[in-house]
């Protein structure tokens, strides 16, 4: 008699160890890892990168796990998606992917057949150009500007594409610029130690919000015939993003696409992609720079789009051009 019972207890726990490892071995084919390479971990993007890991594995229930690695930059993306396979994802402006393609810029002589690989999945906020002025410095358009102190700050895009609109819209010696970081800008602003300072990122920007609410300020919209000299994409931030905004402004911006290879498989492409869109209004409620995603910006991808996440676009009716497919 016991030696049926141990007998029955042995199968039993058989069965039972059986049954978990089958469980936990379809839980992990079930499971898909992506890797999101994004940028500097004090940047937005980094912060964005947290956000859409987060937002896959609340979206999937747990099947997508998003590994977030930081970055020193786009050209750094996209230079390592000739090296790397499976489900690599990185951001970048689309720009420098097609500037990888064709060898050109800061990839001249580090051209790669691989390169051809790369397919985009979805745009996520774009860096966005602010003017921000003082209501006290009186200036409401460019030729304002003469006379006035502004910091552009040193090494970023922000400060790169200021000194650029300054030089094309004649201004680059009748502006003063500040000797201070822009970390500093907020502060300096509200002392009155300058006039204004220039930032680029996602909308509605932290500083500016910052600046705004502690200061009156304007910022500063951009004609159609000086949004032409700078060669950047048109962008118009809505009416009553900024505390006292009662205008839209219309301003410039870099695009950015999050992008992966055709190393990924149609299925995982279409699963980040459906999932990122469905999610979108819940990130949107926690961080308002994704509100400014929405169907218009799939224009501004250069360049394939992999074939998983357009079947999504497809099944959303998302306009798709000839070239992006």
């Amino acid at each position: 008699m016991l030696i049926k019972r141990f007998k029955h207890t042995v199968s039993y726990l058989t069965f039972a160890i059986v049954g978990v490892l089958v469980f936990c071995i379809s839980s992990a084919q079930a499971e898909t890892r992506v890797t999101y390479k994004s940028a500097k971990s004090t940047s937005s993007y980094y912060q964005m990168a947290v956000q859409i890991a987060e937002a896959m594995k609340a979206g999937s229930n747990g099947s997508i796990i998003v590994t977030v690695e930081e970055s020193q930059g786009s050209v750094q993306n996209v230079k390592e998606a000739a090296k790397r396979s499976g489900n690599y994802v990185f951001t970048t402006p689309p720009v420098l992917v097609k500037l990888a393609k064709a060898g050109k810029a800061m990839f001249k002589g580090k051209k790669d057949p691989k390169f051809n690989d790369i397919r985009a999945l979805f745009p996520i906020p774009s860096l966005t150009m602010h003017f921000v002025m003082s209501s006290k410095s009186g200036v409401s358009k460019f030729s304002d500007l003469k006379g006035k102190t502004v910091l552009i700050g040193k090494g970023s895009f922000g400060a790169r594409e200021g000194a650029k609109y300054l030089k094309l819209f004649g201004l680059k010696d009748q502006v003063k610029l500040a000797n201070v970081e822009l970390s500093n800008a907020v502060p300096a602003l509200k002392n009155g130690q300058i006039d204004g300072f220039v930032t680029a990122g996602s909308w509605p920007a932290p500083n500016v919000i910052e600046a705004a609410a502690g200061t009156g300020v304007r910022v500063l919209s951009l004609d159609d015939a000086q949004i032409k000299k700078t060669k950047r994409t048109k962008l118009v931030i809505p009416a009553g993003t900024y505390k006292g905004q009662t205008a839209a402004i219309t301003t410039t911006s870099l695009p950015v696409v999050a992008y992966t290879t055709t190393s990924m498989g149609n299925s995982t492409a279409y699963a980040l992609t459906k999932t990122y869109w469905s999610q979108k209004g819940k990130m949107g409620a926690k961080a308002a720079w994704w509100n400014g995603v929405d169907k218009g910006l799939m224009k501004n991808i250069i360049g394939k789009i992999h074939p998983g996440a357009i079947k999504y676009y497809s099944e959303a009716g998302f306009s798709i051009t000839a070239a992006q497919k």
